[in-house]
């Protein structure tokens, strides 16, 4: 996550390490001409954020599924978690229920989440998806890894990001996966 935001920012990442004697990063980034102009204020979740679909999250880190699982939930989502693709497709065969929404990671051991979204897309014809990585969008096109306009999400995201880009692939007409 923090390699995909010092890229985005073109910056640049040194690690130095020794068996031992540990780790250290440097993380350069480029200077700024000023300083920022003060934040922006938030603003309010409006109900068209909100949904009653059943989303289906792949994620191999653990924490962040159950942080996903929070933030959807509250947000009035049912949500089926899974650590990996082959414990997903095993999940969805038993699950007899509707799945409106497969939110995959990227990148997983075992199964890729292009590869999972394609063997679900197989089952369960229609399913959208959205992808979500700690690499950024450009850099994940650049290695061939989706292709331009597929729906995706950047790690780390707010839960407000989260609940907006979930609503619009929901609502968007049927997406390539």
């Amino acid at each position: 996550t923090v390699y995909g935001i010092v890229k985005q920012s073109d910056g640049y990442i040194w690690v130095y390490s020794e068996p031992g004697h540990g780790t250290s990063f440097k993380i350069y980034l480029p200077r700024v001409a000023e300083a920022p102009g003060p934040a922006r204020p938030g603003f309010e979740l409006s109900a068209s954020v909100r949904g009653s679909e059943t989303v289906f999250v792949v994620e191999d880190d653990e924490m962040v599924r159950a942080l996903i699982r929070r933030m959807l939930e509250t947000r009035g989502y049912t949500v089926l978690l899974a650590p990996h693709g082959d414990e997903a497709l095993q999940l969805l065969e038993r699950h007899p229920g509707r799945v409106d929404l497969l939110m995959t990671d990227v990148v997983m051991p075992g199964m890729s989440g292009r590869d999972l979204a394609d063997r679900v897309a197989e089952r369960r014809p229609g399913i959208k998806v959205l992808y979500l990585s700690g690499y950024t969008d450009d850099a994940i096109v650049r290695h061939g890894v989706l292709e331009p306009g597929i729906a995706f999400l950047q790690k780390p995201f707010s839960a407000d990001a989260l609940a907006r880009k979930v609503r619009e692939v929901l609502d968007s007409p049927r997406q390539p996966t």
